[in-house]
């Protein structure tokens, strides 16, 4: 019966570690005042600033976790220390897992959901939208799946696949929160050139 409890409290140590760092992504994406400008999950999103802001600040989520993941390791260390030894590797193990995902962009990774290079890519496709070389005389760009496309014309803009942008999904918040964590708001689909 030890070996079960303590690898119950492993598996809850892990699942812990896995959830806390990722808060800021989790929550302040899915709130009521963050999703005023955009529509339910399944329809494209119209580019404009509020995207832009949007995916600027899921960026700023997505490394804050860094951070955040501090508590779970801290807190792990000290149960491997002081008290169950079980959970506090169980914490240690997914921050530390964290800390391995979000640094490994920067040494040949993927590179995260929501980049800098994301939101200039977005801005380029409005700015050249609003200018005479515009694809048609009315264009209005939106953001679906796995492109950016004029909703008038349907031409393709970009090929760029769209991560999870935090919104209210229709099938409801905790299966939007498990997809989330299951993705870590990467794309569900990938565009050709990527």
């Amino acid at each position: 019966m030890l070996v079960l409890d303590n690898f119950l409290l492993f598996i809850f140590g892990a699942l812990i570690g896995h959830i806390v760092p990722r808060f800021p992504v989790l929550l302040l994406s899915r709130g009521r005042g963050f999703n005023v400008h955009f529509p339910p999950h399944p329809e494209p999103v119209p580019l404009g600033p509020h995207l832009n802001q949007r995916i600027l600040h899921l960026r700023a989520f997505y490394w804050l976790s860094l951070v955040v993941v501090i508590v779970p390791l801290a807190v792990g260390l000290a149960s491997v220390r002081w008290g169950n030894a079980a959970f506090g590797f169980g914490l240690w193990l997914a921050g530390g897992w964290l800390v391995i995902n979000r640094l490994q962009s920067f040494i040949g990774g993927p590179k995260p959901p929501w980049t800098l290079d994301m939101a200039v890519q977005l801005q380029t496709v409005m700015n050249h939208s609003s200018s005479d070389a515009a694809c048609c005389s009315w264009p209005v760009p939106i953001w679906g799946i796995t492109e950016v496309r004029c909703s008038n014309c349907g031409a393709r803009l970009l090929k760029i696949a769209r991560p999870d942008l935090g919104r209210k999904r229709t099938d409801g918040r905790i299966m939007g929160l498990l997809r989330l964590l299951i993705s870590d708001g990467y794309p569900l689909v990938s565009s050709e050139e990527e």
